[in-house]
């Protein structure tokens, strides 16, 4: 009864967007939050 990634997208085909948007919203604010989290010790 489970369907995997590939059958859903292929049903909803307007899915894939929101899918790859949503992988590169994720791989852009993955480093932005690494780089927020560095901390500065001093001169």
């Amino acid at each position: 009864m489970r369907e995997n990634v590939a059958d859903y997208v292929a049903e909803h085909p307007k899915m894939a967007g929101v899918l790859f948007s949503a992988l590169l919203l994720l791989t852009q604010a993955a480093p932005a939050a690494a780089n927020a989290a560095t901390c500065n010790p001093g001169p």
